[in-house]
């Protein structure tokens, strides 16, 4: 089996991991719901840190970017199931419930969602499917059951309508602030606009109002300084903080880093 699997495309997902962990930077265009079976999941944003272990779940609330960090615990193996809430559905389910929002909502964007028998029975439905890479599960099967777990989560924490239901346009938020808190996530630039409520032409514009410089010679340059202070300061190495300030590569760290310093970062190390 590949990891992660597509149960149902594009909606449905297994990951499966038996001896290793793995951090990747991810970027939620849907609110998405994660249903941890085993081992140990870590979410990672500018504003939050979640880890949850089997049998508990977490909803990722959309146009966020984050780092996952994925554990086998000993002696197990790591599984867990996303669901994405894809829009077209969430409305679908609004016009079909004739659901009303009655405020926009202002609580955190990552939830934990508290247990119960009816969660708890869901839970246990659709993990046959997933370790059987959904070899049974049809399309409208898969709709079904995410329909299922929106309408539990409901059930669980009826405030969450205005968290899933809000379709609003995302507005422009503070540049500097967003950019300052988050730049140490290797997305392209194209997302860094969308997360800010823009376009990229508006995004690049403002960006050289606000930083004075373009965005990806910012991004370079604010990463440099920051791995500078952690090796000096903080007596960090190189090797432990090149992947969680955006570079892809040791290597490719290295080198950006003699180019503007005129040293090798090992060197201050």
């Amino acid at each position: 089996m590949t990891s992660p699997a597509e149960i149902v495309p594009g909606v449905i997902f297994y990951s499966y991991l038996s001896a290793e962990r793995r951090e990747k930077v991810c970027f939620w265009k849907n609110h998405t719901l994660v249903l941890q079976v085993s081992g140990q999941f870590i979410l990672e944003t500018s504003d939050q840190r979640i880890s949850m272990t089997g049998g508990e779940m977490l909803l990722i609330g959309k146009n966020q970017v984050g780092t996952l960090t994925k554990t086998p615990l000993p002696g197990a193996n790591y599984e867990t199931i996303v669901i994405s809430l894809q829009e077209d559905l969430l409305r679908q389910i609004v016009l079909e419930e004739k659901i009303e929002m009655n405020r926009k909502y202002n609580g955190l964007p990552n939830v934990l969602i508290p247990s119960n028998e009816f969660l708890q029975g869901y839970f246990q439905s659709i993990v046959p499917y997933a370790r059987s890479s959904g070899a049974d599960m049809t399309d409208e099967l898969g709709m079904l059951k995410v329909k299922e777990a929106v309408k539990l989560l409901l059930l669980a924490l009826p405030e969450l309508r205005n968290f899933l239901f809000d379709f609003s346009e995302p507005f422009k938020i503070d540049l500097e602030r967003f950019m300052l808190s988050n730049f140490h996530f290797n997305i392209p630039i194209e997302r860094f606009a969308q997360l800010t409520g823009r376009s990229l032409a508006g995004f690049k514009r403002d960006f050289q109002k606000v930083f004075g410089l373009p965005p990806r010679q910012w991004l370079q340059d604010k990463r440099l300084q920051a791995a500078k202070y952690l090796i000096e300061t903080k007596h960090q190495k190189p090797s432990a903080i090149y992947l969680d300030l955006g570079f892809e590569s040791l290597s490719h760290f290295s080198r950006s880093f003699k180019k503007k310093f005129g040293v090798a970062p090992t060197a201050l190390a």
